[in-house]
């Protein structure tokens, strides 16, 4: 899923101080199942921002909390808020950088402001709050022959064929021998299937063209995407 993180707090007052009239909207997505911007995150986030105004002798906020089943869909979104959209002169979101790039694509004359940062794409951990990377979109997946361990994204250096030599005891020197080294568990994972064979299979310097931005799907580049890989293959 991907992974949110809301702004401090002061950041968000500061963002949203000249605006009277807001609409603070949450997304049932990613968002909420992180428990970052659900419609319990708006209705919270909406009593700390009225109680800051109070604090800071700001202006009254008028506003509203809902959210909706996901931001990044623009029939789901406008179907929502098209009833109630004019009554607010600023939309609060708290959904990822997708959800406010929809809104603001839906609603152009309307200031969107992002509540959280999104951070990477990934999952939960223990213990609570806990988040872990673990995919890149980059466009290439090779799971199949990594265990389902992504190299790309959980080795710190990306490397495609095996450990480098600043592993030790299967640990990556990067970030100071915290984090397991990727392609130690890929070994180790490799080995517990008995397919250690795919560990010696050399992989080509990987073609970073797949993932430049931004990025496209489409019939056009679907066919364009088969022909390369047809060509790869033969």
């Amino acid at each position: 899923m991907i992974i949110v993180q809301q702004k401090p707090l002061n950041q968000i007052h500061e963002m949203t101080k000249n605006h009277k009239q807001i609409l603070i909207l949450g997304c049932d997505g990613c968002a909420a199942i992180i428990q970052a911007g659900g419609e319990k995150q708006a209705q919270i986030l909406k009593q700390l921002l009225e109680m800051k105004r109070k604090l800071t002798k700001s202006p009254n906020l008028n506003a509203k909390a809902i959210s909706t089943l996901r931001q990044c869909d623009r029939q789901i979104t406008a179907n929502a808020l098209n009833p109630i959209i004019n009554k607010y002169d600023a939309v609060l979101s708290l959904a990822c950088g997708v959800g406010v790039q929809t809104l603001a694509e839906i609603y152009p004359n309307k200031d969107i402001i992002p509540a959280n940062d999104t951070k990477f794409i990934g999952t939960h951990e223990t213990p609570p709050g806990t988040f872990l990377e673990y995919c890149r979109a980059c466009g290439d997946c090779i799971l199949n022959e990594t265990a389902g361990i992504c190299p790309i994204t959980r080795c710190a250096k990306s490397l495609l064929n095996g450990p480098c030599g600043g592993q030790s005891k299967g640990k990556c020197e990067v970030g100071g021998g915290k984090n397991d080294c990727a392609w130690v568990l890929i070994y180790n994972r490799l080995k517990d299937k008995d397919q250690l064979h795919l560990f010696t299979k050399f992989h080509p310097p990987k073609d970073y063209r797949i993932s430049e931005h931004p990025r496209e799907i489409s019939p056009e580049t679907t066919q364009q995407a088969e022909k390369a890989q047809e060509a790869k293959t033969q």
